[in-house]
């Protein structure tokens, strides 16, 4: 057994869920079983339309705490609030005209904004300075049959374990890199499909201008709806 992951024995759990569907035609009964999972407190490893994420309800506290205990994260790090539509993401973020007009032409996609976060976004998912908040809307099947069932949005992050080999994306083996959530999450989803290596595009959308933080997916697209609705793009000068 890797180190790191003894390291975590306390918060390990007897076996994970395995559940495989379609990536286009999600069987709604499996759907329902991962719903099912997210409501009774549990967190999952799930495909999207860029890298596998892991997920739980974002009202999920113990939830939310597990997921920055496996990825090692601290309270400045940004978790992802995963929306089902643009009415979601204006339940939880604050949009000017342009911010709106934007992400209406780009999602469903592969995008995370970053926005002035509403009151509806709980505590643990709001920059602790910035008062900001990442958002999302997957441009995957799986994802969004998911949050439509659930009824509410989910807390999304890349699904990889720091210090072990095969549990990031980038290593490519997709039964290898699954595996390697057993006895972590509740419910692992598998796809069936080539694992994904690339990332979403972080924007930056809380200043006059649009601030690329990471460049991934979609570029070309994000770029031609910049330019239709006049939003200057900026790199970011954060080391």
């Amino acid at each position: 057994m890797d180190k790191s992951l003894s390291k975590q024995k306390p918060n390990l759990l007897l076996m994970s869920h395995r559940i495989k569907l379609d990536p286009d035609q999600p069987h709604m009964k499996k759907i329902f079983e991962l719903t099912d999972e997210l409501l009774n407190g549990g967190i999952a490893v799930i495909p999207t339309d860029s890298q596998y994420a892991l997920v739980c309800d974002y009202q999920n506290k113990k939830g939310i705490n597990r997921i920055r205990q496996v990825r090692r994260m601290d309270k400045k790090d940004h978790l992802t609030v995963m929306c089902h539509s643009l009415q979601h993401v204006s339940t939880f973020a604050h949009l000017s005209d342009k911010n709106f007009k934007l992400i209406k032409r780009v999602i469903p996609g592969p995008y995370t904004f970053v926005l002035p976060a509403t009151r509806e976004v709980p505590r643990l998912l709001v920059h602790p300075k910035k008062r900001t908040v990442g958002i999302r809307v997957p441009n995957h099947p799986v994802t969004l049959e998911l949050i439509e069932d659930l009824g509410r949005p989910i807390l999304a992050v890349t699904a990889k374990i720091p210090g072990v080999e095969y549990a990031h994306p980038e290593d490519g083996d997709r039964e290898m890199f699954l595996s390697r959530f057993d006895k972590i999450v509740d419910v692992v989803v598998d796809d069936q499909e080539p694992l994904p290596s690339v990332k979403t595009t972080i924007i930056d959308l809380t200043g006059s201008s649009a601030v690329l933080l990471r460049e991934g997916l979609g570029m070309n697209e994000l770029l031609e709806a910049l330019a239709l609705e006049g939003i200057d793009l900026e790199e970011s000068t954060a080391v």
